[in-house]
């Protein structure tokens, strides 16, 4: 069992795993936790007995990949390429995968000098569609900005489109970065983000399940979002379409209790209707950082109120502005008329006009009372705000 393993022969035995075993694989997940890793390798290489929950095929072909796999040069790549294995027990392992069960990472390739667990406690996920619009990356980068100021950590998927930019708007603060990639740590993919990736990881910290060298495939990249849901508060989508694999990260943050946040886009962008699924279902509306850390901050770290600027008659007494309210603003008004519409008495009417006057908001005409000019923009301004 793990607990009876040299912790050297446990280290080697799961970096042997992550070379045979897929990630997010929950059947051999059981085996590890059933009987632990360094037992699953064994079995694994010699193939003295087929572990349970497979069929023959699927047994052969991870006796082939066994076959292969030489932990040991895996390691030493890592290391020539100053990259360290990560694995469950470690002071630097981040307890919040745990909770994906048998779906939890073998271990992590992690290429970065910062500790992972300590920058995973305070670590939002923003991801969102790779063919992003110009407002869709804007958003990306602007949120991303705003939270590393505030000493998140943005964690992303190193793709085009959102997560590019919210790796760059987080560097660009000279704030903190995690890419989560699906393929070897020491090969940067998409290959077009070689210098953005190489930027994170002297930064930041680049991660990924699988060994040196390894490549990325479909399947890996929608399981490789169950990691950035689950090693976050919190994941914010800005765009994604109805079958946007950030929508399968939004769902895993979903099952496993994190908070999940979607940037509103326009009605009629396609890029944006899988945003406002999410939003009409459990996910929270957030425009900026602040909207964001209000969720998944301690408590009392609110956004500001949201509000249109201050004008001269807001500042007023509640009567002031009912009588300043009623007048009407094309034509002079008799004091009757004004108290009527204000619902209040005509000598409460008449103290209030003079405060107006004084003010400049009304002035005398005849037995009348008009606004003046000033006046007019106020209320009209107020009433567009309403």
């Amino acid at each position: 069992m793990n607990g009876d393993s040299d912790p050297d022969d446990e280290l080697l035995a799961r970096a042997f795993l992550t070379r045979v075993i897929e990630p997010g694989d929950e059947v051999g997940g059981r085996w590890v936790r059933e009987l632990g890793a360094v037992e699953v390798a064994r079995v694994l290489r010699e193939g003295t007995a087929q572990l349970v929950g497979v069929t023959d095929k699927r047994w052969a072909g991870l006796r082939a990949r066994a076959g292969a796999a030489e932990p040991r040069q895996d390691l030493a790549v890592a290391r020539d390429a100053g990259v360290r294995f990560v694995s469950p027990g470690d002071a630097e392992w981040p307890g919040q995968l745990d909770d994906l069960g048998d779906a939890r990472p073998l271990g992590l390739w992690v290429r970065g000098r910062p500790s992972l667990r300590i920058w995973a406690l305070r670590s939002v996920a923003v991801v969102g569609a790779r063919a992003c619009t110009e407002y869709g990356a804007h958003m990306a980068v602007t949120l991303a900005a705003g939270l590393a100021e505030r000493g998140w950590v943005v964690v992303s998927g190193g793709a085009y489109g959102v997560d590019g930019a919210a790796h760059r708007g987080a560097l660009g603060a000279g704030g903190a970065t995690v890419a989560v990639l699906a393929c070897g740590v020491d090969r940067p993919y998409p290959r077009g983000h070689t210098e953005l990736i190489t930027r994170i990881a002297e930064q930041g910290l680049v991660i990924g399940e699988l060994p040196p060298g390894d490549h990325p495939t479909p399947n890996r990249f929608v399981l490789r979002n169950r990691v950035i849901a689950a090693l976050t508060r919190g994941t914010v989508v800005v765009e994604a379409a109805h079958r946007s694999g950030s929508l399968v990260t939004a769902r895993a943050a979903q099952r496993l209790g994190r908070h999940t946040m979607g940037v509103p886009g326009p009605a009629t962008s396609g890029l944006s209707a899988g945003v406002h699924e999410l939003l009409r279902g459990d996910a929270v509306l957030v425009t900026d950082a602040a909207d964001v850390v209000e969720l998944v901050g301690a408590m009392g770290e609110l956004a500001p109120d949201r509000r249109g600027p201050v004008l001269p008659r807001d500042l007023l007494e509640p009567g002031a502005r009912r009588v300043l309210a009623a007048l009407p603003a094309r034509r002079a008004a008799a004091v009757d008329e004004i108290a009527r519409g204000a619902q209040t008495t005509e000598d409460d009417t008449i103290a209030r006009l003079y405060e107006l006057r004084a003010l400049g908001y009304v002035e005398r005409h005849g037995d009348g009372w008009k606004l003046t000019r000033q006046a007019m923009i106020s209320v009209h301004s107020g009433r567009r705000r309403c």
